[in-house]
């Protein structure tokens, strides 16, 4: 089960009080007023937030989960507090690199302490945010650096935010761009010097470049809109089989829109698994089969893909 708390990634017309590292909302141009704007959590929130993400895991174990996975990538609340440029707190929490990954630490600990040692747990980290002057590849390794002492069984990483979709193959940063496995060139780079396994995800769509990956020394692989379009890919891998097409791609010049877009279109195949019918290739995202798609695309990517 993978445990999340979205922080300022929050659509500006749900109820309740939006939460961050500090009053700084999400930049992105005419649709940034699609988002909440944060309020700064008080050192109390913080610490109740800790003990709320240890209850959740604990739960998971009680309900038959084999294990956790802590979501601090893609711009949710813990991706926030690692930020330099969204979190600007001065306390014990803000600042210098060890301040900033406190939170994400602190929710390591105390899940480790509240679940059995056989329960997994694996933590989710950004390779980069994608964005000059954010978190990048260095504060990754030093970030897995620090999680290797207290228990974690995996790493897996991935990359952005909704300001920057390196996530969904939409960041400016050509390490991304036009081809898959968007994150292996930053992945190669922490694998070498890791004291854990990782796990990468992000645009693998193919046996070859699953097996790519693999030769990189990365452990495990992560796949999300590739099993959405096509569930049974690993068994066709087994029997030299691809999928029969991709999902139509979004080539929207808006990145944002285009990528929350992306995300609609995956949600609304795995919708069709849900209810037991095949995945539609040619759905459009402005169709009016693909709900919360072009209407009101930025709040409906709710969760962010993998």
């Amino acid at each position: 089960m993978q445990i999340n708390h979205p922080g300022r990634q929050v659509a500006s017309d749900m109820p309740g009080v939006v939460w961050g590292p500090s009053d700084i909302g999400v930049s992105l141009g005419r649709h940034s007023g699609r988002f909440g704007r944060p309020t700064a959590m008080t050192p109390r929130q913080i610490e109740e937030t800790v003990t709320r993400y240890a209850v959740t895991a604990r739960r998971a174990e009680e309900a038959g989960f084999d294990g956790v996975e802590v979501h601090a990538a893609h711009g949710y609340l813990l991706s926030q507090f690692l930020s330099p440029l969204v979190n600007k707190r001065t306390d014990r929490w803000g600042g210098s690199l060890e301040n900033r990954a406190r939170m994400l630490l602190d929710i390591v600990r105390a899940v480790r302490a509240s679940v059995s040692p056989s329960f997994a747990v694996a933590v989710k980290l950004n390779s980069a945010d994608f964005q000059r002057g954010g978190f990048d590849a260095d504060d990754a390794r030093q970030v897995i650096g620090m999680l290797e002492p207290l228990g974690v069984d995996l790493v897996e990483l991935s990359g952005g935010s909704y300001e920057s979709p390196a996530m969904t193959g939409r960041s400016t940063d050509t390490r991304t761009q036009a081809r898959e496995a968007y994150f292996l060139d930053l992945a190669e780079d922490l694998v070498g010097t890791s004291p854990l396994p990782l796990m990468l995800t992000g645009g693998i769509t193919k046996r070859a470049t699953a097996e790519r990956v693999l030769d990189s020394g990365v452990a495990v692989i992560g796949m999300g809109t590739a099993l959405a379009v096509t569930p049974d890919l690993p068994d066709r891998w087994h029997r030299s089989r691809e999928a029969d097409r991709p999902m139509r791609p979004v080539n929207w010049s808006d990145k944002a829109l285009a990528s929350a877009a992306s995300m609609a279109q995956v949600r609304h195949q795995m919708r069709r698994l849900a209810r037991g019918r095949r995945t539609r290739f040619g759905t459009s995202p402005t169709s009016p089969s693909c709900p919360n798609a072009a209407s009101s695309a930025v709040p409906c990517a709710a969760t962010a893909p993998g």
